[in-house]
This record gives C-alpha cells, structure tokens and sequence, in this order.
C-alpha cells in the first residue's frame, strides 16, 4: 500500500477527526524511529499518515496537583534532561537514558514506546512500577486506563483506529520513596534489552519495606509485574538476607514463565543481579 496523503495536524481535536475519518489506513507518526523501519520492510502499511510532532500539547512534561504528567510526544533526550525529574525520578531517567542512540533519543518519544508495545521497550517497566494511567484521546472523548491494562500482548495494545495517546501519569512521588532501574543488554551501544528491571520501593518509619512494585522487560510477552515478589517483601526489612531470598523468588517466577525457551537458563540467573542493582538504586533514591 502506497502513502498517498500525509497530514500534519496542531490541535489533537484536528489528529482525532483525521483518524476517525481514515480508521485502518492511517498510522500516526511523531518520531518515526519504528515506523519508518516498518512501512519499508512491509510490516506496517498505510496509506495516510498523521504526523502529530507539530501538537504542542502532547510535548509537554506538567505537574498537576499531585500527578506528574508526560505528553505522548515527548522524547527520551527531553526526559533526560527535565529539571522537573532530576531529583526523584532517576530511575526514569536512567530508562529514559538506556534508549538507543542519542540520535534516536532525540526522536523517539514516549508515546511510541508505549504503543509500539515491545517485551524489550526500555521505558515500559518504570511506568508499570509507577502505576502509570494513560490518557487517551478519542471521538467519544477522553478516557483513562492504567499502563498494566492497555497492553494486552506482544505488540498489541487496547486503543481504537480512532483514538489517540495524549499523555501518561504517576503519583508523584514522596519521601521515603524511590524509583530504580537497570538493564543488562547485549552490548551497551543501541543495545535492545534482553532484562531490564525498575522498583519502586516506598520505606516505613522503622525502616521495612512498606510497598514495592517490580517491573520487568524482556521476560515475557509484553513488560509486566512481578507480583509474587513484590508481596514476599512487604512489611520486611530490606537486609542482605531478604533481598537474596526475594531474588531467588524472582529466579524461580522467572523459571516457570520461560520454560523451554533457549534463553531461560540465562535470563532466569541474570534477572538476580538486574534486579539486585535496581533494588538498590530504589533504596538509594527514596533517601532523596
């Protein structure tokens, strides 16, 4: 299918009829780091695109009220750089950092990350860690739905011909609570995930584990949380001893995921230390 009409719309209003009006023969483009690839190789086809990088809105990083929120066009070097995320949200950076090239950063944005639905997207574990919503666009209006909900499977996520990623949001965080990440790749340049880790930690009074949510990529289908972990650690001291349990734990979930997968044997060993440092990094962010 041949691209015959490329649209370039300022308003979300103008994206959303454009959408509504073209349903399964358009595809949105912002940074088009994937896209592009996939139009070429036949992949994707399309034969209207809706260029929304001209959308102010959507390239905006806000505070509203106790809510942090990030425009789905938004690119990773502008995460990176954030005054707003310096100080707490150093896990989302580092994820934000891990993506690509500096070139790529430059044009790939949040909102594609999320669509795009990768088990390997670098960005998706922080958000699942932060409990992140999704504001969502569309003829009928505008909805919410949280980050663990939207994505459905590998590569599949539920949003409509005609609706549109707007935004993603979080809590934002307090004190005594922190955000980790680590990644282990196969090579440290462009590297694609084969384990990538966020937690989200929050720290009682005396010092135990009040909350914690664990978010992996490149150990399933699509980026998920690792539930069976996150409630060993409750309520407990974060020792040598309990971290070692609970990344054995971890181990043992990740195991029976991958079973007869030929990288089972060394993602469900590697996830230990991916997970350790990323626990660590948490532990070391909540004191800030």
């Amino acid at each position: 299918m041949e691209i015959n009409e490329v649209f370039k719309p300022s308003k979300v209003e103008e994206a959303i009829k454009l959408l509504d009006h073209y349903q399964e023969t358009s595809k949105i483009i912002a940074g088009g780091t994937d896209l592009i690839i996939s139009l070429r190789e036949g992949k994707e086809s399309a034969s209207v695109i809706i260029d929304i990088s001209s959308i102010k809105e959507l390239k905006e990083i806000t505070k509203r009220e106790d809510w942090i929120e990030i425009g789905a066009g938004v690119t990773f070097t502008k995460v990176v750089n954030a005054t707003m995320l310096q100080e707490k949200y150093k896990g989302l950076i580092d994820a934000a950092a891990s993506v690509g090239s500096p070139q790529i950063r430059n044009a790939a944005t949040v909102g594609g990350n999320i669509c795009n639905a990768s088990p390997a997207a670098d960005f998706i574990p922080p958000l699942l860690a932060l409990e992140a919503v999704l504001v969502i666009a569309g003829s009928n209006g505008i909805r919410e739905i949280k980050l663990n909900d939207f994505i459905t499977d590998k590569g599949k996520v539920a949003l409509s011909k005609n609706e549109l990623l707007v935004k993603v949001k979080f809590k934002e965080l307090k004190r005594n609570q922190g955000l980790g990440f680590n990644k282990l790749g196969l090579r440290k340049a462009l590297a694609i995930s084969r384990i990538c880790t966020s937690v989200y930690l929050e720290i009682s009074e005396d010092s135990k584990c009040r909350d914690m949510r664990i978010a992996n990529g490149s150990l399933g289908r699509h980026g998920l949380r690792e539930k069976v972990v996150e409630n060993y650690f409750k309520g407990k001291p974060l020792t040598s001893e309990t971290i070692e349990i609970g990344s054995q734990l971890l181990e043992e979930e990740v195991n029976n995921r991958l079973q007869g997968r030929s990288s089972a044997e060394f993602k469900r060993e590697a996830v230990k230390g991916v997970f350790t440092v990323a626990l660590n990094k948490a532990i070391e962010n909540s004191r800030l």
